[in-house]
């Protein structure tokens, strides 16, 4: 049984995703909260869910804000954000946070309950939306990405190899996956995505995506 608290600001929203994950032989809703204020509270009185799923724009304290303090005082809790909010620089601040699943608001059922599967289950996930805003963006960087001004390129030298790992990377795509993907080994793709964090000095993965979208490497 998966074990969820809804942080919703409009009752209506939180209503019907209760009814939904109720109907559900998997899911539990253990608790309801209309701010990050309300969650905490809930949380310092209740058994830790396994998922919180949040929305961002909400009175008293954000879903932003929220993501950040779960991530240090309850790493365990897998927090899942579900917002009208689309922009991409939304998406990678939250994941810079810690989040592993980013859904919009007009996600389907099915993809919804995928999604909160998956990440139960220890993955991480996209909506279809956000994944393709990344690939019109990623697919729209790549001769850009060859044009950048000499001075930054120096700065980030790398392969033909290493942007295409970096594109699928950008994309939300496993070390597995990018492997069966290009048909390269898991741990060669491994070591690419070692060697790009190294090269934009970063200290993730999700900070090397930002990077890469800061600098015009993707877009």
């Amino acid at each position: 049984m998966i074990k969820v608290l809804l942080v919703e600001d409009h009752m209506v929203v939180r209503n019907g995703i209760k009814l939904l994950l109720e109907s559900q032989d998997g899911f539990e809703v253990v608790g309801e909260a209309s701010n990050g204020k309300e969650a905490l509270d809930y949380l310092a009185a209740n058994p830790v869910p396994d998922i919180v799923l949040t929305d961002i724009s909400m009175d008293e304290m954000d879903g932003i804000e929220l993501l950040q303090i779960l991530n240090k005082q309850y790493s365990s809790i897998k927090v899942v954000i579900l917002s009208m909010l689309n922009q991409i620089n939304y998406v990678i601040e939250a994941f810079e946070y810690g989040l592993a699943g980013y859904l919009v608001k007009n996600v389907g059922y099915n993809e919804l309950l995928f999604g909160l599967n998956h990440i139960a289950n220890g993955g991480k996930y996209m909506s279809e939306e956000i994944a393709m805003i990344l690939l019109d963006q990623v697919k729209s960087g790549q001769s850009y990405a060859q044009a950048l001004p000499e001075g930054l390129q120096a700065n980030f030298d790398i392969s033909e190899r290493e942007l295409e790992v970096l594109q699928l990377i950008a994309e939300g795509y496993t070390n597995i996956e990018i492997a069966d993907k290009i048909f390269l080994s898991k741990r060669t793709v491994e070591g690419h995505r070692q060697n790009l964090i190294e090269k934009a000095g970063v200290k993730n993965t999700a900070h090397l995506v930002k990077f890469a979208f800061e600098r015009g490497i993707l877009m």
